[in-house]
């Protein structure tokens, strides 16, 4: 079919575009709609009214912030201090944050409590009505908000309430992003072009803005052990990669170390709060083995903890190792933790009376494209926040619950930049020329039953290749077969061309684990998540980012 003639049946023209339905999207869209909003009557614009489209490929409640159990950071308490969550957030990041933007993150994240609060979010509380405050491993102080055990849940429920009755936004469920649009005089995102999930075998749909933010959390479903929702296929760090976007530190990836482990059950994780709360880690002996491997025990970072996870379970050739929740007062856990309560119920195990099995997983994404602390990539038009981003406040290792804090923080301060943009623009989006040039993801399609099966085989032999080289250890000869398997797997999937989810999301997690994976093998050393069983020590000389565009890579030192 001609897409190209295809496409100009379906060109549908907005202020912005906010990609992404978690906390990172819903919070950005809501609070450019309030910049703008409150614009009008200061008469910097004789615009009456503005489109903001939120696009998700799901419903807004499907996504990893849907399912995050732990809290968010900040400095409530008078006996914290800026200061301490800021070093606690260097310590953790193993060298590789970046300063500047760990004391915008910090500083800024009172505020963003307390709009959560106004917008009805519902903490946890004393008795007295003032906030709960959780210490959480490689915290100083205790300064981790929590909505019981389902804070995301809570986050995104609420906001996603507030996305519903905000006028200026449309929200555009079951719209799958194939590629960013580029004019090509002047390489600047003007838009998007996506698929229509509802209408199977639907033609290309062209999203058009002066402003495209990518907010579509990470790519851990790259393993096939991963805590994540089946989602989460790296789509925003591969879209803007393909596009010619600066990515960034992808080999960091946090392995959670307490994924519960039962045959047949998802790799549900169970919450950092509970070790926080005192629960033990033990192996089959019962030995709190932890403290083998880091004076902090089960309470060191986590890639600390998974590492030990790993370790031991290698040396005792057993299949998982325990939570131990009797140290925490009963009425505590059925207070702390009713949907981790709930889950285990569900696979026969009675957290009150026994240990609960549990491995490590992959969690959660440090890298992603490359962003200035106001969200703006390497591609004038085009921001990212989230998980997709890379800001520099995660460095090697992202501190405990410090991920929520960055959707509402960079989520905000993305708003202001760019509703100044959009008040004084330099191309209107009424201007954009529909003749844009565009190369289209998808040719003649293939949706045989045999291509098909071939696609998703390609997804699970990926999704098992990226865990058996890049895991928890990982050393030369294994990133570099699976390096070479990888681009046959790109090659093979520009032939199976299909305009359906499974080719467009396996396509994301191949070019992620591409990226994930190359990075891996670029980094000689070993440093926060990233641990090289041939490279084991680090090196001064690897205080640097791994920064790719394109198919070069090089070694960028901090600013």
């Amino acid at each position: 079919m001609d897409i190209q003639k295809d496409i100009r049946q379906d060109i549908r023209k907005f202020d912005a575009i906010v990609i992404g339905g978690g906390a990172a999207g819903l919070y950005t869209a809501l609070s450019l709609a309030e910049y703008l909003s409150a614009a009008k009557g200061e008469n910097l614009t004789e615009r009456q009214d503005w489109k903001i489209a939120l696009v998700t490929k799901d419903n807004l409640t499907i996504s990893a912030s849907d399912w995050a159990q732990g809290g968010i950071a900040a400095v409530i308490d008078k006996n914290d201090t800026i200061a301490l969550h800021v070093n606690d957030t260097l310590q953790a990041g193993a060298g590789l944050c970046e300063s500047e933007a760990v004391e915008v993150l910090v500083a800024q994240a009172q505020p963003q409590i307390y709009k959560l609060l106004e917008f009805g979010v519902d903490f946890d509380r004393l008795q007295d009505n003032s906030l709960a405050l959780t210490l959480e491993a490689a915290h100083s102080r205790k300064r981790v908000l929590h909505a019981a055990d389902a804070t995301g849940h809570e986050l995104v429920s609420t906001l996603a309430q507030k996305v519903l009755e905000c006028p200026s936004i449309q929200i555009l469920e079951g719209l799958l992003i194939l590629d960013l649009i580029l004019e090509a005089d002047s390489d600047r995102c003007v838009g998007v072009t996506c698929l229509d999930l509802h209408q199977p075998n639907s033609e290309v749909i062209a999203l058009l803005a002066s402003v495209t933010v990518l907010a579509t959390g990470g790519g851990a479903q790259v393993f096939s052990q991963n805590t994540n929702p089946a989602a989460s296929t790296g789509d925003g760090v591969a879209i803007a990669w393909r596009a010619g976007a600066k990515v960034r530190d992808l080999e960091f990836v946090q392995f959670h170390p307490t994924a519960l482990a039962i045959k047949g059950a998802p790799r549900f994780l169970i919450s950092e709060a509970v070790r926080g709360e005192g629960a033990h880690l033990i192996d089959h002996q019962g030995d709190r083995f932890a403290f083998e491997y880091h004076p902090m025990g089960e309470l060191a970072p986590r890639d600390v903890v998974s590492r030990a996870v790993f370790q031991h379970l290698l040396k005792t050739g057993e299949p998982t190792v325990f939570l131990d929740l009797s140290p925490i007062d009963r009425d505590r856990i059925a207070y702390r933790f009713p949907n981790i309560i709930k889950i285990c119920q569900k696979w026969q195990i009675d957290l009150f009376s026994q240990p609960i099995p549990v491995t490590p997983a992959a969690h959660y994404c440090m890298g992603g494209i490359i962003t200035d602390t106001w969200g703006a990539s390497s591609i004038a038009g085009l921001y990212s926040v989230g998980e997709s981003s890379s800001t520099g406040v995660h460095g090697a290792n992202r501190l405990a619950s410090n991920s929520l804090l960055e959707c509402f923080v960079f989520g905000v301060r993305l708003a202001q930049q760019v509703s100044q943009e959009l008040l004084n623009p330099s191309q209107p989006v009424s201007n954009l020329d529909a003749n844009f040039p565009f190369n289209p993801s998808l040719q003649p399609t293939i949706d045989d039953s045999n291509s098909q099966n071939r696609i998703a085989e390609i997804r699970q032999e990926l999704q098992e290749l990226t865990w058996r080289s890049a895991g928890i250890c990982r050393r030369a000869e294994e990133l570099e077969t699976a390096i070479a398997q990888i681009l046959l797997f790109q090659e093979e999937l520009s032939s199976l061309i299909s305009n359906n989810r499974l080719w467009v999301e396996t396509r994301n997690l191949t070019d992620f684990a591409y990226l994930l994976v190359k990075s891996a093998l670029f980094r000689t050393e070993s440093r926060g998540a990233h641990f090289r069983i041939d490279f084991p020590n680090l090196e001064i000389d690897w205080q640097a980012h791994t920064v790719i565009q394109g198919k070069q890579i090089e070694r960028v030192i901090l600013n």
